[in-house]
């Protein structure tokens, strides 16, 4: 692991805001915050919001969809299985409710009828719907351009919102498609759920609605924009920075029982949601049941929503079950393939709901780009990856797209079909594809430290003045620290699950630090230099400053002082 300490850039001095730490200014100044922006990035306001429709045909969507209130037409709103689908489901429906129309709503199994608007998908969708005159693909819909022109042979229009990559087949033939990333928008970096938030927006623009507050949705789109791993930058960054504080007070039932449930009290961050709230709510759609995820996003009740929230904590443990299994067994079969610079591996015994955090898992692992597929009784694989920095998956299934029945995606995470007998050829293309397109120093891992600081420094003060940097996420990481010549004032205190807690000494000052999974370290004797994250801690309504060790390194004896 190379520790690689990120250089600021001249003149970041200048970008210090009045009484707060210097160290803010070298964190502003790395995030490519200019002088006059600094005020708008710690403070992002929902007035800032750009006009929504300046994203490509929004227009045509609010003509089509007015049009369907005006007649009294019936809509169903097709959404994707995980927490940004059903995200986006929520916030168009409460939406659409407000116009007066009771909108129908569907999801795909994700086993058994794959993403998107697959042949199985649409039957079923047809079927429970009934006569519909108008469809609207959330999280889905830009690839399937099949699927659109037989809805369209059955007398039904299309809607697309949706934030993928266009596919090799082009723009589908649906009334409107309203994603950035179609015309190479600007704010590509939405997920679903903020592209459904602006035509939201611009539907109650062209049409207000007496006592609809847009606002009252920043709470589903913070959840789905953390949880879709979308850079948090521009209107991404606002409305999670909104939405989070919403959901501290959220009158959803549903997440109200979500949050008590796993703990989280006090001021939420992009953590408590992509680590504990949003696993529960994907738990429901790698299970086969994501319409009990949308019912916890959408419940009025609160005994209904105490027993949705029972039950994604149960999927979730099941889930938990089937990855430790799976993960076991890749494990076992990348001792024949330990060298590849890239992990391809399947199975049918797997779930297809879990093949995603499995390659999460081999990825970070390993340090490859990683591919977990699940195959079927028919030799059908559904697959899905992981990058790392560097290495595009969108590219690398193009490569070798001839060994695979359909692939797509974003460049760090993407879903493939493939036959099983297809599966090393697949292999071999994508070890060809990093061969020729990285070098050795790419595939090496790195850790990037933001800022060298003293245990002396991190003070409720501080953490105040650091929290303006939240949310933290994809192009706004959490920022790295380091800390040299670090000494322990005891022996490291065993927690579960292999977890460590520490007691450290710089200098003259004490610290506590928690270091998650380090009891399976082998640690070397100190003093130490370590790398860290700060966060902030509530115990009993006690607020603390959270050290977590990411790294521990022998220090330069000479640098650590007793």
């Amino acid at each position: 692991m190379q520790w690689i300490l990120r250089e600021a850039p001249d003149g970041w001095e200048s970008l210090v805001p009045e009484d707060m730490p210097q160290i803010l200014g070298r964190l502003l100044a790395q995030r490519g915050i200019a002088e006059g922006e600094v005020e708008t990035f710690l403070r992002p306001r929902l007035a800032a919001l750009s006009d929504p429709f300046e994203i490509n045909e929004m227009d045509l969507a609010v003509v089509r969809i007015l049009k369907a209130v005006d007649a009294g037409e019936r809509i169903c709103i097709y959404g994707d299985y995980d927490v940004d689908g059903v995200s986006s489901i929520a916030i168009l429906r409460s939406t659409l409710e407000a116009y007066g129309l009771t909108p129908l709503s569907f999801i795909p199994r994700r086993s058994s009828e794959g993403y998107g608007l697959s042949e199985g998908g649409v039957a079923r969708c047809l079927q429970e719907s009934g006569e519909i005159d108008l469809l609207v693909t959330v999280d889905c819909g830009t690839v399937s351009n099949d699927a659109i022109q037989g809805l369209s042979a059955k007398g039904i229009d299309t809607v697309v919102v949706d934030h993928h990559e266009m596919g090799p087949d082009g723009r589908p033939d649906c009334i409107a498609l309203v994603n950035p990333k179609a015309a190479g928008d600007i704010r590509e970096y939405l997920c679903a759920a903020g592209v459904v938030f602006k035509l939201a927006h611009a539907l109650l623009k062209n049409r207000p609605v007496p006592g609809f507050d847009l606002k009252s949705v920043l709470d589903l789109v913070a959840i789905a924009t953390i949880s879709d791993i979308v850079p948090l930058v521009e209107e991404n960054r606002l409305l999670v920075r909104h939405g989070l504080r919403l959901l501290e007070h959220s009158e959803r039932p549903g997440l109200q029982a979500l949050l008590k449930l796993t703990g989280v009290e006090g001021r939420l961050s992009s953590a408590d949601i992509g680590f504990r709230v949003g696993p529960r709510l994907n738990a429901a759609g790698r299970m086969d049941q994501p319409e009990q995820a949308l019912a916890t996003l959408t419940t009025e009740c609160r005994q209904e929503a105490g027993d949705l929230a029972d039950e994604l904590e149960h999927f979730n443990r099941s889930r938990q079950q089937l990855e430790q299994i799976m993960h076991a067994e890749a494990m076992t079969m990348l001792k024949e393939s330990e060298n590849l610079p890239v992990i391809v591996v399947g199975s049918r015994d797997w779930h297809a709901g879990i093949v995603g955090i499995v390659a999460s898992r081999l990825m970070r692992m390993y340090h490859k780009p990683a591919f977990a597929i699940a195959i079927d009784q028919n030799g059908i694989g559904k697959g899905s990856g992981r990058s790392i920095a560097g290495i595009s998956l969108v590219e690398a299934i193009a490569s070798g797209r001839e060994h695979l029945i359909a692939g797509g995606g974003h460049h760090m995470a993407a879903g493939l079909s493939i036959r099983e007998e297809s599966i090393d050829g697949f292999r071999d293309s994508f070890v060809k594809f990093v061969n020729e397109t990285t070098v050795d120093q790419d595939l090496s891992p790195k850790v990037y430290v933001d800022a060298e600081v003293k245990l002396g420094d991190l003070s409720l003060d501080f953490l105040q003045s650091y929290e303006l940097l939240q949310p933290f996420g994809s192009a706004n990481p959490q920022p790295i620290f380091m800390a040299r010549g670090v000494w322990l004032t005891e022996p490291p205190r065993s927690l579960k699950n292999n977890h460590l807690r520490l007691f450290l000494r710089q200098g003259y000052e004490e610290r506590d630090a928690i270091f998650f999974g380090g009891g399976a370290r082998n640690l070397p004797d100190p003093p130490w230099d370590l790398t860290f994250t700060v966060d902030r801690n509530v115990f009993r309504g006690r607020v603390s400053v959270q050290i977590s060790i990411q790294n521990v390194r022998a220090s330069d004896t000479e640098t650590g002082s007793r």
